[in-house]
């Protein structure tokens, strides 16, 4: 089966570089093992500048569709999915949104979402393009979402799988217990459909329809999960302790799933005609470990990283925590990152008038370098608790992470985003703007793991 890939939100391009093992500059110029026939990348923030797709684009090109339009850039919901070249695996890192749909239709064709519109996208890309093999990313919450109504969102998405005949894996990865470096859990969503050879392969033992041998499914729906799986053949696992394999039975209209589905999804699990097997796992890994300190620098540094010992501590550097519950600090103390990272408790009033005390707990000041970084966020660099903070190696003053560290704890090349192609012109994207690309994207280096298997796949279909 040929390699062709369609990537769907597809930001900086962090599929793209995993299924390709795109990890120094020099790997930009050699040939693709995937062929990426077209892609999407629309941010509707960005009113004058679309950085993400023009860094995209300045790294790989672009592509045009069947009539030989460039659309790239296009608001998904508003490109024709029929203009889209043919492909054999969809790829994206889609957003977490609320996947509600009218709860009167009768059928999962037409249908319309009050919000999570971008997930449709990809429900109408399946159903027009009908590509045999689907890899997603996103946020694991996306599991429990929305509060009101416990896995209702997921319980929709699987429910578009079956209507299109795909059997769907999912596993929950935090990218440090496979090595890497950085605290990175996320869900991924492996999709297939049901006339593909590897189907066959993966549910040969599957046959039974008497409800006398209900057990027996299960026990074989447990090894696809645990051992003969697309993720238990990438990222190997252990059955949780105690742990046991939970079915449910996914309504057969969509729109019911919107309106009464709940589901407590483990973190794995497979769906296959319409029935759900869940289980908790637990990550089986003893190899070596990627540190942050493995990926800072260690030579010069620029000036504009380091932060000002004034803004660095209001007190003595041991003291942990704050009480405001008689008093507040003043201003210039508060606007420490001391003060921010630290514990702290003061008054706050209700939107009803009652007042009651806020706390949180503290946080490391200087992130550990021996140990993965903490979970990178869009956030990334601004006056905010979840900001890295190191010491630099070189001259062991505080600053906060460069461009190109931040680049690295997501498993890109060194200065993937250095540069954008903006109306036929090199242009560099600004700093704030590439922290911002790297908190929102994937950790490249599990996408390459998944290309290992998803090579084998694709050699014997």
């Amino acid at each position: 089966m040929k390699k062709t890939v369609c990537e769907l939100f597809a930001g900086v391009g962090g599929f793209r570089c995993g299924l390709n093992n795109i990890k120094t500059a020099e790997d930009y110029d050699k040939k693709e093992k995937w062929d990426t026939v077209w892609f999407n990348q629309w941010e509707p923030a960005e009113k004058t500048t679309q950085y993400a797709h023009d860094c995209y684009v300045y790294r790989f090109g672009t592509r045009v569709d069947i009539d030989g339009e460039d659309t790239t850039n296009y608001n998904i919901e508003d490109v024709n999915k029929a203009k889209i070249p043919d492909f054999n695996l969809l790829v994206g890192g889609f957003p977490c949104q609320d996947y509600s749909v009218a709860s009167s239709l009768a059928t999962s064709k037409g249908l319309e979402g009050k919000k999570g519109v971008l997930w449709w996208s990809i429900r109408e890309t399946l159903e027009v393009k009908k590509p045999p093999f689907v890899l997603l990313e996103n946020v694991d919450r996306l599991l429990k979402s929305p509060a009101k109504q416990r896995g209702k969102d997921f319980g929709v998405m699987l429910s578009c799988f079956r209507d299109e005949g795909y059997t769907v894996e999912w596993r929950v990865i935090n990218a440090a217990e496979y090595g890497y470096q950085q605290r990175r859990r996320r869900i991924f969503i492996f999709a297939y459909k049901n006339d593909t050879k590897y189907a066959e392969r993966i549910l040969k033992r599957i046959r039974y329809t008497n409800e006398l041998e209900e057990n027996k499914k299960i026990e074989c729906m447990e090894n696809v999960v645990l051992k003969e799986g697309f993720f238990a053949e990438t990222f190997a696992v252990n059955k949780a302790d105690k742990a046991k394999m939970k079915t449910k039975v996914l309504p057969a209209e969509v729109g019911e799933v919107s309106e009464t589905f709940q589901c407590i999804f483990e973190n794995s699990g497979i769906m296959k005609d319409g029935i759900i097997y869940t289980i908790k796992t637990l990550p089986n890994y003893n190899g070596e470990q990627i540190t942050l300190g493995d990926v800072m620098e260690s030579g010069e540094v620029e000036e504009e990283y380091f932060i000002p010992e004034e803004k660095l501590y209001y007190t003595n550097p041991s003291v942990t925590h704050s009480d405001e519950t008689e008093q507040r600090l003043p201003k210039e103390d508060r606007q420490t990152w001391q003060y921010l990272k630290g514990a702290k408790k003061l008054l706050r009033t209700s939107a009803t008038g009652h007042e009651y005390v806020f706390s949180e707990g503290a946080i490391s000041m200087i992130d550990q370098e021996d140990k993965p970084a903490r979970t990178m966020l869009t956030s990334e660099g601004g006056f905010s608790r979840t900001t890295h903070i190191v010491k630099d190696k070189m001259t062991g003053r505080v600053r906060l992470l460069t461009a190109t560290e931040a680049e690295r704890i997501q498993g890109f090349p060194t200065n993937h985003t250095k540069y954008c192609l903006v109306k036929g012109k090199t242009v560099e994207m600004p700093l704030r703007k590439r922290r911002f690309m790297m908190g929102n994207a994937l950790v490249v280096n599990l996408v390459a793991d998944m290309e290992k298997t998803l090579d084998n796949i694709f050699a014997e279909e």
